[in-house]
């Protein structure tokens, strides 16, 4: 009988703890798990042949799907893939063929000015320094970490909307905006995987856990870490 008894409320005990809520630690060291089992060696999605191609193709990936940029790019670089070549080229040349990235105006401005900038001030090189990224035409704190990360292999990590998104849905972040986020991010994973993690959470995010597929109940994830949700989880907007 106590023999029964016991047996039942040790069942009891583990039904209540795979069914409880993690807690930070043990969600951040089993998403760390998960994300490298399903992608232990994510490629870059954006198609560049070196840091300048791929500068321009995260630039240009500002509202608008790798997809689309990787449609578009390849004629851009067969007119011009180094800053001499495309600080030759005129506005107009560069907007024509950009144009279905969205915002083609500016977009081309900056990659115009942005090249004029590398010959005049880099040797016609793309700095692997985070400031001298952020003081380019059109590129941002994003921009230059994904720049940073994936052609230089400099520690960082790049946060946008989609990665603010699940980054609130698993309960790493209160997700106030994407400095909070990334800030939160980098003080809970290990540096040295940073730059995998960024790619790893994009391309989970885009596979099980995208706006319309998951609302923080549905993936692999997401019930892992909360098993007990009940609501859609609400989160803040970048």
């Amino acid at each position: 009988m106590r023999t029964a008894l016991k047996r039942r409320n040790v069942l009891h005990a583990a039904w209540r703890h795979c069914n409880a809520v993690l807690s930070k630690p043990e969600r951040v060291a089993f998403i760390l798990k998960r994300l490298r089992e399903l992608y232990p060696q994510p490629p870059i999605p954006l198609q560049h042949r070196d840091p300048f191609t791929l500068l321009i193709a995260v630039l240009l990936s500002a509202q608008c799907t790798d997809e689309r940029v990787n449609q578009v790019t390849p004629a851009l670089f067969r007119l011009a893939s180094t800053p001499a070549a495309m600080a030759e080229l005129d506005v107009e040349q560069i907007r024509e063929i950009i144009r279905p990235c969205g915002l083609s105006p500016k977009k081309s401005r900056a990659i115009k000015q942005l090249s004029e900038i590398l010959l005049a001030e880099h040797n016609g090189r793309v700095p692997a320094d985070m400031d001298a990224l952020e003081r380019l035409p059109g590129v941002g704190h994003k921009t230059a970490s994904v720049v940073l990360s994936q052609a230089f292999g400099v520690p960082a990590f790049a946060v946008d909307t989609h990665i603010h998104r699940l980054a609130q849905r698993w309960g790493l972040t209160s997700g106030r905006n994407v400095v909070q986020t990334e800030r939160d991010l980098k003080r809970l994973f290990p540096r040295e995987s940073w730059n995998s993690l960024h790619l790893q959470i994009i391309y989970y995010g885009r596979e099980f856990c995208s706006a319309r597929s998951c609302d923080g109940r549905h993936c692999d994830i997401c019930r892992t870490c909360y098993p007990e949700r009940k609501n859609p989880k609400q989160t803040r907007k970048a």
